[in-house]
């Protein structure tokens, strides 16, 4: 009898987190405008949950608006396709901003994620929406730099280039010329063209491989973010498209670190040594005193999550590196 509390508690508690976190996209940026790490508007929504019956770690994923990338590096133990009912489910519920300009789209490939920066308001606080996204497989590089967006069309038939016409050709999967608009189209019903020839931002009627490789170098959103995404921009807005696999930021006299795994063809041999430049860059150029073994640990797991290895506030104990 206990047991079966027990276990209905968790599962009214599950519920209640999910009835409040279905659209967690919402970041308030720091009052200060020197400090990078953000917060979750709703900080309840979007810490843990629980995993009920009826859904697998991917579907957790998109209820909270993670990739599947970000889901399983959370999870390290927790089945991707069968987690136990009423496991705990670790979810994110702050982040550390790319090192970029404030405006516009930031893309950061290791990250497979979305900012974009609101108009501010002076009657509430300036907030970022923040988005998973997927990335070109590897001999499908999402190129870098800075650029626009420069169209922007709904429900477009995709007319795919003769490249991947090639592609599946060779794999006994032939395309048509044109791909009709509809649920089958690769696109989705949404799409924004980047000012780079032949990249788009767009919806995907395979949303289980967003927070992954697996595209022809175009950002792929999962269906509800860019229905909401695709009504605020504007044709014009800025694009930048970085990779910064290591973010280091302050927040509130503390500085964090994040890391995330490199991009296959950008591993790195030494960061630790590009943590600690960052962390210098962040600190006018003089290195701190800070918390190695939370440094070191950070940089081991990758797990993409802000660890804060030094704080002016309080005295915090530490070691050599």
């Amino acid at each position: 009898m206990f047991k079966f509390l027990k276990n209905k508690q968790f599962s009214v508690l599950a519920l209640l987190l999910a009835s409040t976190s279905l659209h967690a996209t919402v970041f308030l940026l720091a009052n200060n405008p020197d400090d990078r790490l953000i917060k979750a508007k709703d900080m309840l929504s979007n810490s843990q949950t629980f995993a009920n019956e009826k859904e697998d770690l991917l579907d957790i994923a998109r209820r909270y608006d993670l990739g599947q990338n970000e889901i399983v590096r959370l999870n390290p133990n927790v089945d991707r396709w069968l987690p136990a009912v009423n496991s705990l489910i670790q979810l994110q519920n702050t982040r550390l901003l790319p090192d970029t300009e404030q405006k516009g789209i930031i893309l950061n490939l290791p990250e497979f994620r979305l900012y974009y920066y609101q108009s501010s308001n002076k009657n509430q606080p300036s907030t970022i929406l923040t988005h998973p996204i997927s990335v070109g497989r590897q001999d499908w590089d999402t190129p870098l730099g800075k650029t626009t967006i420069v169209a922007k069309k709904e429900n477009s038939a995709w007319r795919p280039p003769a490249s991947i016409k090639k592609e599946h050709a060779e794999k006994g999967d032939p395309l048509p010329d044109i791909v009709p608009a509809g649920p089958n189209n690769p696109l989705g019903l949404f799409a924004m063209r980047l000012g780079i020839p032949g990249y788009l931002i767009h919806s995907t009627n395979k949303p289980f491989g967003v927070g992954l490789r697996v595209s022809h170098g175009c950002i792929r959103m999962y269906p509800k973010d860019i229905e909401k995404l695709f009504p605020l921009i504007k044709v014009g807005t800025a694009v930048t498209i970085v990779n910064q696999p290591v973010k280091v930021g302050w927040f509130e006299g503390a500085l964090y670190i994040e890391v995330h795994p490199p991009l296959e063809e950008h591993q790195y041999d030494d960061l630790l040594g590009i943590s600690l430049d960052l962390i210098e860059q962040e600190n006018n150029g003089e290195l701190l005193v800070i918390n190695s073994s939370e440094l070191k640990k950070a940089i081991t797991q990758k797990i993409g999550l802000p660890i804060k290895i030094y704080d002016k506030n309080i005295n915090i104990k530490t070691e050599a590196i």
